[in-house]
């Protein structure tokens, strides 16, 4: 019979297709964990891994993946909800983002009316959100590009333009739009592959068969306005930022495409059990008026 933990031990191998950096994760030697996945391959029949020139999860391995890891999405949240049940609706809500910098009040007013759950929250690309939340890894969701997967349930939030930023004194700050092809010889300041700024500027250049000029790439998407500020580059800045309380002295100019937008997506997976924490958090977050930054208060 499979064991639980050569299953979550094989979750972590099939992630990272590397077997010293995930015995490294799971705190196991390399030999022992590399014995637990050839036993799982054994019992199961049939390899799961191409160990060619490098260890690759193959066919038979991603199809295993999905259902262990939706197997043990189960038993966790059976695990959660055992624990609201003895908590009396008191727990945690697990909320995945490209970026936390839009969700700040929403989640704010949500700490504010529910003070004892507890709120995890972990950074996410969306081309990730959602294997984990099938897997139950996490409850919601929030994806500024598109996702598309089957099994997953949605409420757009926002639909907005996106704009360039520039220093204050750069030659386009006076202009009212600017295309794609005058921004192919702009520096762009930017964040990393992952980020949804990234992903936008990505698809826009390459739907015109060009490259951006990216001279500097953040993990922090919070800094590149300030980085903008200070004359490093233009970058992608949304409308929704130009109502900041704190916004970095920047001009904004819209860009003359169909494309630059963002649309900022509540996902979450159809068959999931989500939590009396999570639906309350479903809730804050569909209600807020994402216009003004305050909640309709209607009621779900």
């Amino acid at each position: 019979m499979m064991e639980l933990h050569a299953l979550r031990q094989f979750v972590v191998v099939a992630r990272l297709e590397h077997l010293s950096r995930a015995a490294e994760e799971l705190r196991v030697a390399q030999p022992s964990l590399s014995r637990t996945i050839a036993r799982l391959e054994s019992e199961l029949g049939t390899p799961l891994f191409d160990r060619s020139d490098r260890l690759r999860l193959n066919d038979t391995g991603r199809l295993f993946r999905g259902y262990v890891e939706r197997s043990l999405g189960e038993l966790e949240a059976g695990r959660r909800a055992v624990a609201e049940a003895i908590s009396e609706g008191v727990g945690t809500v697990r909320l995945a983002s490209e970026t936390f910098l839009t969700l700040t009040e929403p989640l704010a007013a949500y700490k504010c009316a529910h003070p004892t759950i507890e709120i995890e929250l972990r950074w996410m690309a969306a081309e990730d959100m959602a294997r984990h939340l099938r897997a139950q890894d996490i409850d919601l969701c929030v994806a500024s590009q598109p996702i598309h997967a089957e099994g997953l349930e949605a409420v757009r939030l926002l639909d907005e333009a996106v704009g360039v930023a520039t220093q204050l004194d750069h030659p386009l700050a006076g202009r009212a739009s600017v295309s794609i092809d005058e921004l192919a010889d702009q520096s762009f300041v930017t964040a990393r592959k992952g980020h949804w700024q990234r992903g936008l500027l990505d698809r826009l250049f390459a739907a015109r068969d060009l490259t951006p000029k990216i001279v500097c790439e953040v993990d922090e998407p919070s800094a590149i306005a300030d980085l903008i500020s200070a004359g490093l580059g233009v970058g992608l800045v949304p409308a929704f930022a130009q109502r900041s309380s704190t916004r970095a002295p920047l001009a904004w100019i819209a860009v003359d495409s169909p494309d630059c937008r963002r649309v900022l997506t509540l996902f979450w997976a159809t068959d999931s059990h989500l939590s009396t924490a999570a639906h309350l958090m479903r809730t804050t977050i569909t209600d807020w008026n994402w216009g003004t930054g305050a909640s309709h208060g209607r009621s779900r």
